[in-house]
């Protein structure tokens, strides 16, 4: 892997993308991952929202804690799923009332794995709506979702490309991709995107590839494609715990390389709640906290 000059490094900006715990345990193993790396500055943090808005109040309570507690600027995730545009405005409405500015506007998910998305009788059809709705009620900044190897249920790429250009419509100031193993996808992708007119930032994101077995099932359900050469690399290791961490650092930091090289100057990291590999990639590449943080336990 070849190094970066420094002034590019630091042209680079990071966010960060954290889940809601269900547990005390696992709680304090988001806190500690959130005291890590708010070392790194990141342009902000993310905190997602369950199918079917089932952690609504969890997603909530974790970004008004960041509000309060850290220098970070929280996004929260909103989903049309479930909910009538009242119950979905209210959220919206205490999202600010908490402090929050920063919105990621999803579809979402039906609470039923699998289940064909049907939206709510009186709630948001669509995403683009969503944004027009969190518009209304206050000046939010709003990312969305983008697919470099196409959603599972889009006719086409085109089609992924045509909705993404009705969501910066409607309001959207940046779109954050699906992860995809494949860095020139997301080149392509990029290329076509800009053809299109759609001028607005495009985020690659990096999934972490520890756990190659959980990595492989949601590769399943949201239509990324799993390479061979990525699937070699874990033949033999579903008991080696620590080369697989070894060897997804190395995934990973070479991926945000090459995204780099192809000029991508933003990177979101699905932290899966596990700072240290997050850690290493960006110091990896430059990034360097103002004090050198304790590692997570």
């Amino acid at each position: 892997m070849s190094g970066e000059p420094m002034n590019k490094a630091q042209a680079t900006r990071v966010s960060f993308e954290f889940f809601p715990p269900r547990t005390p345990e696992m709680e304090e193993t988001l806190w500690r991952s959130i005291r890590r790396l708010e070392s790194l500055r990141p342009e902000f943090v993310s905190v997602t929202y369950g199918a079917g808005g089932s952690t609504r109040e969890r997603t909530h309570a974790t970004v008004k804690r960041i509000v309060q507690e850290t220098a970070l600027t929280p996004a929260a995730h909103l989903t049309c799923v479930g909910a009538s545009r009242e119950e979905v405005n209210e959220v919206i409405r205490s999202y600010w009332e908490a402090g929050v500015r920063h919105i990621v506007a999803l579809r979402g998910d039906m609470p039923e794995l699998g289940a064909p998305y049907h939206p709510h009788p009186q709630g948001y059809q669509s995403t683009p709506e969503l944004i027009e709705g969190i518009r209304k009620i206050a000046d939010f900044e709003v990312s969305v979702s983008a697919y470099p190897e196409g959603h599972p249920e889009s006719a086409s790429i085109e089609a992924d490309i045509e909705l993404l250009k009705r969501k910066v419509a409607a309001g959207a100031t940046r779109a954050i991709t699906q992860f995809a193993f494949d860095t020139e996808c997301h080149a392509r992708f990029l290329e076509r995107v800009r053809r299109a007119g759609i001028t607005v930032p495009i985020v690659p994101g990096i999934m972490p590839t520890t756990n190659f077995r959980g990595t492989k099932r949601m590769a399943e359900r949201c239509g990324a494609s799993i390479p061979k050469w990525l699937a070699d690399y874990y033949i033999g290791l579903d008991d080696d715990l620590e080369t697989r961490k070894l060897i997804a650092a190395y995934v990973a930091a070479e991926q945000v390389n090459r995204l780099r090289a192809y000029g991508f100057d933003r990177i979101h990291f699905y932290t899966l709640n596990q700072a240290d590999l997050t850690f290493a990639i960006c110091h990896v590449i430059g990034l360097r906290p103002e004090h050198v943080p304790v590692p997570a336990q």
